[in-house]
């Protein structure tokens, strides 16, 4: 009996000894969304060839054990799609329950696991809206978990690395601000536009999102995609041009008449990552009361207009925005 008892001593002061060490862990919260880092295959070799969108968040984080060791980890599968077919009322749905639980005590980060196809267009929107200092992780895969070299396990495991952090950044169109290497955070370099706590915009303020459509440049363009988009009713419509921004001389007519009936036109660039577009360079900007969307892709452009026109619609005041964000 006395034995007994010392081995229950035994085994309690180790569960005491244990508890500070678990409890002193972060709490990090994963919201799910589905995507390829939710995906599966019908065998290994099928990298390319998946379903989006069909592992619970409960059995990613199963995956992972080693999870527990950098924190206290718990799941919430907010949907189950894939990113591609993300809509306005997603990215509101999901940056309300981002904010609600930034303002819990008890979490201390969040990771979302999201498709690539907008992921940043996702995760651009979230640095728009969302007031806290705590990290918020976007975090996706190349290929689904059911792939041969599949990456999401590892990438999971880094972002829940950089969320359990205190330094906690994230990456910049112009290049990585840091980097995770075996767990441990590496930064470079800091964002210099506005966001998160400095961003004038608030989730908590926002219900819906105004239409803002996408139109693509290219040789022998018409005009035929922006009237089109104007009738659905968009309130500004994104040029994608060629080089600066650049808009076709039979196109710029239709652009005019748009912009005199209220519909804004923010040029943009389809070069590389989105290009880099100067105000009254190709185009009389001013003239024409057009804005440009400074180093802004055009689906990042998309989302911040959208924001942005909850706000304002003078169109001096949405360049001013797309300079500071």
């Amino acid at each position: 009996m006395n034995r007994f008892l010392a081995r229950c001593a035994l085994i309690a002061v180790a569960f005491c000894q244990a508890l500070p060490a678990f409890a002193d862990k972060p709490n990090v919260v994963i919201l799910a969304t589905g995507g390829t880092i939710a995906g599966a295959g019908a065998d290994v070799a099928k990298s390319a060839t998946y379903q989006a969108a069909k592992v619970p968040v409960d059995k990613l984080i199963a995956g992972i054990p080693t999870l527990a060791e950098v924190a206290q980890v718990r799941g919430e599968q907010v949907f189950q799609i894939a990113s591609e077919s993300f809509t306005n009322e997603h990215l509101l749905s999901l940056g309300k329950r981002v904010a609600a639980l930034a303002k819990q005590a008890d979490v201390d980060g969040i990771v979302i696991t999201h498709g690539t196809d907008t992921l940043e267009e996702t995760a651009f929107f979230l640095n728009l809206v969302i007031h806290t200092d705590k990290p918020i992780v976007v975090v996706g895969s190349m290929r689904p978990g059911t792939a041969m070299s599949a990456d999401g396990m590892l990438n999971l495991s880094n972002a829940v690395s950089v969320a359990a952090s205190q330094d906690a950044a994230f990456k910049s169109p112009w290049g990585a601000l840091g980097m995770v290497v075996e767990g441990k955070n590496y930064w470079f370099r800091l964002p210099a536009k506005r966001h998160t706590v400095n961003s004038e915009f608030d989730i908590e303020s926002i219900d819906t999102l105004p239409a803002v459509e996408i139109a693509y440049g290219h040789g022998n363009v018409s005009d035929t995609a922006y009237r089109a988009l104007a009738a659905k009713g968009a309130k500004a419509i994104i040029h994608t041009g060629t080089g600066n921004g650049s808009v076709a001389a039979r196109v710029v007519p239709a652009l005019r008449e748009l912009r005199a009936s209220g519909v804004h036109i923010i040029r943009s660039s389809h070069v590389n990552a989105g290009g880099f577009v100067l105000r009254n360079a190709e185009q009389p900007d001013d003239k024409y009361d057009w804005v440009v969307a400074h180093d802004l892709n055009p689906q990042k452009a998309r989302v911040l207009a959208a924001v942005a026109l909850t706000k304002t619609s003078d169109s001096k005041e949405l360049q001013r925005i797309f300079w500071e964000y």
